[in-house]
């Protein structure tokens, strides 16, 4: 059985026998989840109705809904949210990530339309468009992530855009590509530490990931970078700090950091609950790495606020009227 080291005894752990990250397969462990970790759902308020009627009557996905995030209400009751290309099965398979691994389908050239007629509907102030890896096609989907941006900014100018793109398995054209519609905010999620790096998430490489925010620092310095980490599949807090300079170093701008959560039993097992003071720490350290924005949190997901983030970051400002 494939085991990694556990977290340390600082922060609140799962039960002994468990404290390992597992090949797939292995039953779950049982998460009772701390205090700080539970959130109350607050009433549905106008615009979260509105944006739920309108995405009823849409043939696409969402992140928000499609993942059971706990910040859907927050994000849509300030008209952001976060739309899923490129189909229902990924080419690549990430142990924490709850999207089917498989064959794509079909490549479906008209979503970056429905995408943005979609935006206009819901009258949306910022959007997150992230997708399936699509290995399968000969650009790695990067033409699709471009035309979406390009036309929700045709269709819908005041709102702002962030790409959450995978590595195009390092294909310099593929960025370039993307770069070219002009998100004002790209995004790749490094995730995790370079030790657990590789048993995480096998097709990608921690390296290459930091290249996708470098060569965008180098080729459009005026698009604001921003990446991912997710606490609780192995790692120390002192490879977290690590992760966090070598992001710097690449040139990230805007921070996520929140907690795992295992999907199913054949998911990678959960290690551990990161205790609110231990993000207050990483939000500090960002600050003294000189990171534009840092959002840490239990509940904090990588689109969580996007646009928000990026007005805290400098990246965007809202259309004169937007609250």
């Amino acid at each position: 059985m494939s085991t990694i080291e556990a977290s340390p005894a600082s922060a609140t752990q799962i039960p002994e026998g468990a404290r390992r990250l597992t090949v797939v397969g292995v039953p779950s462990v049982a998460e009772r989840k701390p205090e700080w970790m539970k959130r109350h759902i607050p009433l549905a308020g106008p615009n979260y109705r509105e944006l739920k009627k309108t995405m009823r009557g849409a043939a696409l996905h969402t992140v928000c809904e499609e993942a059971a995030c706990p910040n859907i209400h927050q994000c849509w009751e300030q008209r952001e949210a976060s739309f899923l290309i490129g189909g229902e099965d990924c080419t690549r398979r990430c142990g924490f990530c709850q999207i089917s691994t498989g064959k794509p389908a079909s490549y479906d050239t008209d979503e970056p339309r429905r995408v943005a007629e979609t935006v206009a509907q819901m009258g949306l102030h910022f959007a997150v468009v992230t997708g399936v890896a699509r290995d399968d096609l000969d650009d790695g989907g990067a033409w699709l992530y471009a035309e979406t941006a390009r036309q929700i900014h045709e269709l819908v100018p005041n709102c702002g855009v962030e790409l959450l793109i995978p590595d195009f398995s390092g294909s310099e054209d593929g960025l370039r590509e993307v770069l070219s519609a002009e998100p004002e905010v790209l995004a790749h999620n490094l995730e995790t530490v370079r030790r657990v790096f590789r048993h995480t998430r096998p097709a990608f490489r921690y390296d290459r990931s930091l290249e996708v925010l470098s060569r965008t620092r180098e080729w459009a310095p005026h698009i604001a970078r921003k990446s991912n980490l997710i606490l609780g599949m192995g790692e120390t807090e002192a490879e977290v700090y690590e992760a966090m300079d070598d992001l710097a170093e690449a040139g990230c701008q805007i921070l996520t950091i929140g907690q795992y959560l295992q999907p199913t039993h054949k998911h990678l097992a959960l290690q551990r609950f990161a205790e609110p003071a231990e993000y207050d720490r990483y939000r500090e350290y960002g600050e003294r790495l000189g990171f534009d924005h840092v959002e840490a949190g239990p509940l904090v997901r990588s689109s969580f606020m996007a646009g928000e983030q990026a007005v805290n970051a400098g990246a965007w400002s809202r259309p004169s009227g937007d609250q």
